[in-house]
């Protein structure tokens, strides 16, 4: 057990405050004025993570907090006090959560037992939209950059080779069956990869998803991945976002499939660091030292 004197950790947890407000301000901002934002909105709607809990901090597990009796934190769920020192209560958490744990390590192990799979082209939000009027799609807001039938073809023309249910279930009816792979959610373990754009996205979702637990500058940092992340798949997505200032990786061309499958393995690699690094988290509490 390190313990963090009080000045140390309350430092720790405001530079943690002010780094969530600098990432979250105009996102609040924007939900205020009640205006969408197809790129930034995803981290916080459909994560369903508020900006209020990522700014929660947490060291994680063998960290006590000194002075930290009578402080809110030491009613926080899954906190205990011994004297004046907050800390992680491990057990509690584990005997509660241990089912979250075990599916997530197995999950991490299975993604970085397999190599990157790359040339999938983000024709995940192609097929989200194939066969709907400008007027209907998600986005409706954003036009389509090729127009309904030029969006049609080129999905049509190309191989779809979505591994990953979430955005797998979002494929319209005419669009899931031009899915060559069938992924569903008894079988993510067994076929969840490094080189998909959501699966690097989903490292976030497993941090905030094992909060306390996991550090927040672990999961600050899978925020920042996602973010990242999120704009290549708007970039690569059939909606022209140029108003947004995100020029199009256009992969219906030569050159916008290089771009995308550059950035793509880059964000496998850096994703299966950030895993890596979850997975010791996990490996800590469920194979006790000694």
């Amino acid at each position: 057990m390190t313990v963090l004197a009080l000045d140390t950790w309350r430092d720790l947890e405001e530079r943690h405050h002010r780094a969530v407000a600098e990432r979250t301000r105009a996102h609040l901002a924007r939900r205020g004025r009640r205006e969408k934002h197809p790129v930034e909105d995803f981290l916080f709607e459909y994560y369903n993570f508020t900006p209020g809990r990522l700014a929660r901090w947490h060291p994680g597990p063998g960290v006590g907090l000194a002075d930290a009796a009578g402080m809110p934190r030491a009613g926080w769920r899954f906190y205990r006090t011994d004297g004046d020192v907050a800390t992680l209560d491990v057990e509690s958490f584990v005997r509660d959560r241990g089912r979250t744990i075990d599916f997530v390590h197995g999950l991490l192990r299975a993604t970085l037992s397999r190599p990157a799979t790359l040339g999938c082209f983000g024709l995940h939000e192609w097929a989200m939209v194939h066969g709907i009027p400008n007027d209907g799609v998600r986005h409706e807001k954003w036009p389509l950059r090729l127009g309904s039938a030029g969006t049609d073809a080129v999905t049509e023309s190309a191989t779809v080779r979505c591994s990953h249910f979430d955005a797998f279930r979002f494929f319209t009816p005419s669009g899931a069956p031009l899915n060559t792979l069938s992924p569903t959610r008894e079988g993510q373990v067994d076929t969840e990869q490094p080189g998909c754009l959501h699966a690097g996205m989903d490292v976030y979702k497993w941090c905030f998803k094992l909060a306390p637990l996991v550090p927040s500058a672990l999961t600050l940092e899978a925020f920042d991945l996602a973010r990242e992340i999120r704009v290549l798949d708007m970039q690569a997505s059939p909606y022209d976002l140029v108003d947004l200032g995100l020029q199009p990786v256009r992969i219906e061309t030569p050159e916008g499939r290089a771009e995308y499958v550059a950035r793509q393995r880059a964000f496998s690699e850096r994703s299966n660091a950030l895993r890596q690094r979850l997975l010791a988290v996990l490996e800590a509490v469920l194979t006790p030292a000694g």
